[in-house]
C-alpha cells in the first residue's frame, strides 16, 4: 500500500510505540541512555560560543557561555614553527560584523604561516569616546608572558599576500601597512593599520599615548616616540601587489568615525605627548572571555578606562 509523505508522522508514531510495548528490557535502557548523551553533546556543541554570529550584545560587552578548554585550543605548537610567539591586538568597539571575518581570517593566514599566534580583543565598554592608543596599551599589558611580540592590528584590514611578512621584528619596528600598500594612507611618516614590534621596543616606546580620543592622529604621535625611543623602522620589500595587498572592509557609510575635535584638542593632536603612555595609563578590565569565532579562538577584554576631564576634556562628546 502506497502512502502520502503527510501520513508518514502518523507511522513513525506507531513504530515508537511499539519500542515500549512488552517488557522493559536492558538492552532497550542502554539505548535510551545512549540517545541521552548524543542529544547532551549535541546540546553542548550548539549552545557552545563557536558561533557568535547568534550572539545578542545590549551592554558593549560580548556574552559567552563557558566552552570546554578543548574548543578553545589554538593550532598544535609545532617546535619547528619557531621560539616566538604573537599577541594580535585589536582595539574594539562595536563592530561586530567586521570581528565575525576577521578573527577566522586571521587566525587562517597565520597559522598557514606558521606564526605562533593569540589573538586579543580588547573591548572598549565605558562611556568616553573611543581611545585606540589606551587600548593597544591595554593589550600589551594584559597580553601575558607567553607571548614576546606584538601587532597592533586593525580589525577592518585583511592581508591578501601572503608573502607579508608577520615574523618577529628582531631588528626593529616592521610596518606591514606601508605607504606603498595601504589602500588608504600613502604619506611616508604612516605607521598605522598593522605595526609589529617587541614587547622590549614597545616598552623602550612607553607604549603610546592616552591623549588620543575620537579618531586619528595617535599613530602619528607614536611615529615621534620610535624615532625618540632610536628604533629603525622597516618595511616590507618585493611585494608586487600594490593597493590591493590589502582588503579594507570598513564602510563609512554605515560606521561612521568620530572626526571631532572638541575643545583644546584641535591644537594638542599636533603636540607631542612626553610623559603619557605605558606609565599612566588608568583602566579597569571588567571580564575577560576565552571565545571561538568559526573555530577560532579569541581572548576578549572589556575595558573601562579612565579619564581625566581636567587634562583632557575632549573624552567627552558634548
Amino acid at each position: 500500500m502506497m502512502y502520502s509523505s503527510r501520513r508518514k508522522p502518523v507511522l513513525y508514531f506507531k513504530e515508537d510505540r511499539r519500542f515500549w510495548s512488552g517488557k522493559c528490557t536492558v538492552y532497550k535502557l542502554f539505548g535510551l541512555c545512549m540517545v541521552l548523551v548524543l542529544v547532551s553533546l549535541l546540546w553542548l556543541q550548539l549552545s557552545c560560543t563557536g558561533d557568535m554570529s547568534r550572539v545578542v550584545v545590549d551592554d558593549g560587552r560580548i556574552p559567552h557561555q563557558p566552552c570546554p578548554l578543548e574548543r578553545q585550543a589554538s593550532a598544535v605548537e609545532d617546535p619547528s614553527w619557531g621560539p616566538h610567539k604573537l599577541a594580535l591586538l585589536i582595539p574594539f568597539r562595536e563592530r561586530f560584523e567586521e570581528l565575525l571575518v576577521f578573527v577566522p581570517f586571521m587566525h587562517t593566514f597565520l597559522n598557514n604561516k606558521k606564526i605562533l599566534h593569540k589573538i586579543f580583543v580588547i573591548n572598549q565598554m565605558d562611556h568616553y569616546r573611543f581611545n585606540r592608543a589606551s587600548l593597544i596599551n591595554v593589550g600589551y599589558t594584559e597580553s601575558g608572558n607567553d607571548t614576546d611580540y606584538i601587532a597592533m592590528h586593525d580589525v577592518d584590514l585583511l592581508p591578501l599576500n601572503e608573502a607579508l611578512d608577520y615574523g618577529f621584528p628582531e631588528e626593529g619596528p616592521f610596518h606591514v601597512a606601508s605607504p606603498e600598500l595601504h589602500p588608504l594612507y600613502h604619506y611616508k611618516t604612516y605607521v598605522g593599520g598593522i605595526l609589529l614590534l617587541t614587547k622590549q621596543h614597545y616598552h623602550m616606546c612607553n607604549g603610546m599615548s592616552n591623549r588620543f580620543w575620537g579618531w586619528g592622529r595617535e599613530d602619528d604621535e607614536f611615529y615621534r616616540r620610535l624615532r625618540t625611543a632610536g628604533l629603525q623602522l622597516f618595511r616590507p620589500s618585493g611585494i608586487k601587489t600594490g593597493y590591493k595587498t590589502f582588503r579594507h572592509i570598513h564602510d563609512p557609510a554605515w560606521r561612521k568615525r568620530d572626526q571631532k575635535r572638541v575643545a583644546a584638542q584641535k591644537q594638542e593632536q599636533f603636540k607631542v605627548d612626553p610623559e603619557g603612555g605605558l606609565t599612566n595609563l588608568q583602566y579597569k578590565v571588567e571580564s575577560r572571555q576565552e571565545l571561538t569565532i568559526s573555530g577560532a579562538p579569541v581572548t576578549v577584554l572589556n575595558i573601562k578606562l579612565e579619564c581625566d576631564t581636567d587634562k583632557t576634556p575632549w573624552c567627552l562628546l558634548n
